[in-house]
């Protein structure tokens, strides 16, 4: 069953991520880079209507009683909560580097 049409909302650090993704992708292919600018931001539109869709994501299963979920477009990581009519989009991130390690950098960066 679908969830109810919910609005995808994108943090500013998420922005930000997906900013700094296709910005790095560009340097050596800007076709690339907006390839998969539109297929990030597609995947996280999708949300709107499978809110669920998404796995919890494993390294913070145990943090909070509403859980913190992602979709994968590899080697991306589009992790985000729903709130209630919303879903909020926090983090872009390269699932080849070390999630727990990217988030205290975040962490300590504030």
């Amino acid at each position: 069953m679908a969830d109810a049409e919910l609005k995808v909302v994108w943090a500013d650090i998420a922005a930000k991520d997906l900013e700094e993704i296709v910005s790095y992708i560009a340097l050596e292919s800007p076709a690339n880079a907006k390839a998969v600018l539109k297929r990030l931001r597609n995947q996280a539109e999708a949300l709107s209507s499978m809110a669920r869709r998404g796995r919890v994501v494993p390294e913070l299963r145990d943090l909070s009683p509403e859980p913190w979920r992602e979709i994968l477009l590899r080697p991306y990581r589009i992790i985000y909560r729903i709130s209630g009519q919303q879903i909020l989009i926090l983090a872009v991130l390269d699932g080849r580097r070390d999630l727990e390690d990217l988030l205290l950098r975040r962490l300590l960066r504030t």
